[in-house]
């Protein structure tokens, strides 16, 4: 799960939101343990540590750092089976923040019987988070959607400079922020707790985390959950048209869904007519949140907010409908405000990973129509967008290419997805267990939603039962849809953040 870079507006609802090539011999990875756990300043029920890990594994003497640790003892320690080690996603999720979240995420079958470890990757938070000037950011973020060559020209520029800011007050870490590089530090965590053979759980971009390290130390692996994956072998186009694929394919799901269920606050009107109307009023500019102060609603807001509602229907789907209804009827109000952020990690990680260069503003052109044609509705998928032109040009070196994965001796590994995921497309996860190959099993979850673990009640006992017993369900097994009735009693906001 990952946070992207803020698009602004609020209401009366507001909008919100859970390689190549390595660069060195596996048998280089050091030692880092053991682990000297303590009780968290702040959160003494919980164990906090660090462990030294280079900058540059290309450089094993050169300079180092610490990367961040939290521990969640097992709830049954008699029972207890060792570490689960997790990564929820981003790139740029904490997992130290995830291991303190409470309700937790996990399972209390899974808190029984591991204890649950998160770490903070490089570059993010607690393990020397990326810093950059706010004022940078902000200026990348309204360039994301050029409309001409000027702002395409400027977006470039800008990028340009954004990432030589973050180096400027970040340092040399900044440039091994790649996910082969926290391959390392992973297999540095797994040696450090002393136990053996690695259980891991990756959502989202953390399945590219176990990817990666079941290619690099397939021999280390005991169990391994990869919960809507990213597919590391895409290129530009690729990876452009299989995002808009789903998010069109999940927009399907949400417009018949809003046209059988009567609470919808679109129910009783074709909702397809009506989004592409909306779109097409936004497109002239008539889609204003009254504010104060007022604020003219861009389409690609309205499709980043419709995305990200995708994210866990129960929570989402009737507030957006709600929402959508709003815009088209000009009651939205509220308060806007740029966030102050300065951690800003997802580009600088993501664009170590892909290559996702488009060169020009006609080549830009040419692919948003092309889009449009894979989306009729949607038009396109705006975070797999932004993720292309938020690395146009980015000064970091692509460290870690796209490229087939190559597994050979892991043992079984757990592939999981929603059938309709547009943040990590079901075709994502279908691609990476065919590359896995004889050690994956896939599980199908029929529904819409990211995370399948979150939201379907089959996923997670699958999932459990597989981490605890190593007995993972028959390849090609489905879990039943799950589509809500009535709206959720958690409070749902949107603020134009979609999450990986």
């Amino acid at each position: 799960m990952r946070r992207k870079p803020r698009m602004f507006v609020s209401g009366v609802l507001a909008l919100i939101g859970a390689f190549a090539f390595l660069p060195a011999p596996a048998s280089a990875t050091p030692l880092a343990g053991p682990i000297a756990w303590q009780p968290c300043p702040d959160r003494p029920t919980f164990d906090c540590a660090t462990i030294s890990v280079p900058v540059d594994w290309g450089n094993l003497f050169g300079p180092r750092f610490e990367l961040a640790l939290a521990r969640s003892r097992a709830t049954d320690p008699a029972q207890r089976i060792g570490s689960l080690v997790i990564n929820p996603g981003g790139p740029g999720g904490s997992g130290v923040d995830f291991v303190f979240r409470n309700p937790s995420p996990l399972s209390a079958n899974l808190r029984a019987r591991f204890d649950i470890v998160g770490f903070d990757p490089r570059g993010v938070n607690r393990s020397r988070g990326v810093t950059c000037d706010s004022a940078l950011i902000d200026q990348q973020e309204a360039l994301q959607f050029p409309r001409d060559a000027d702002e395409f020209t400027a977006l470039r520029k800008t990028n340009e400079e954004l990432g030589a800011n973050c180096i400027k007050h970040t340092g040399q870490l900044v440039e091994h922020v790649d996910t082969a590089s926290v391959v390392r530090d992973l297999e540095a965590i797994r040696a450090a707790l002393g136990e053996g053979d690695l259980t891991y759980a990756g959502f989202s971009y953390g399945t590219l985390i176990g990817q990666q390290y079941a290619e690099m130390f397939p021999g280390n692996i005991r169990a391994m959950l990869l919960d809507s994956n990213i597919d590391h072998s895409l290129a530009l186009r690729p990876y452009q048209t299989t995002s808009a694929k789903a998010m069109e394919e999940s927009f399907e799901q949400f417009a018949d869904w809003c046209e059988r269920t009567k609470p919808c606050a679109l129910n009783g009107r074709d909702v397809r007519a009506f989004f592409d109307n909306l779109l097409a009023r936004a497109d002239r500019g008539e889609i204003i949140d009254p504010g104060p102060p007022p604020v003219v609603i861009t389409p690609q807001f309205i499709i980043n907010t419709t995305l990200e509602a995708m994210d866990i229907p129960a929570r989402f789907w009737f507030p957006l409908a709600e929402q959508l209804a709003a815009w088209d009827a000009g009651t939205v109000s509220g308060t806007r405000a740029p966030q102050q952020e300065e951690i800003y990690d997802y580009y600088p990680i993501l664009c170590e990973d892909f290559d996702l260069t488009i060169g020009s503003f006609q080549a830009l052109e040419q692919l948003r129509r092309d889009l449009a044609q894979v989306a009729r509705h949607t038009r396109m998928n705006t975070l797999a967008w932004t993720d292309m032109t938020g690395c146009e040009n980015w000064p970091t070196q692509l460290s870690n290419p796209q490229h087939e994965l190559e597994v050979v001796g892991a043992p079984k590994i757990l592939v999981s997805s929603s059938r309709f995921d547009p943040s990590t497309p079901w075709a994502w996860a279908a691609n990476a267990a065919g590359q896995i190959g004889s050690s994956a099993v896939l599980l199908t979850y029929d529904g819409v939603g990211h995370v399948a673990y979150r939201i379907s009640p089959c996923v997670q006992e699958a999932s459990d039962r597989y981490l605890i017993t190593l007995a993972a369900p028959p390849p090609g097994s489905h879990c039943p849809a799950i589509f809500p009735t009535e709206p959720s009693a958690a409070p749902a906001q949107f603020d134009g953040v979609v999450h990986r």
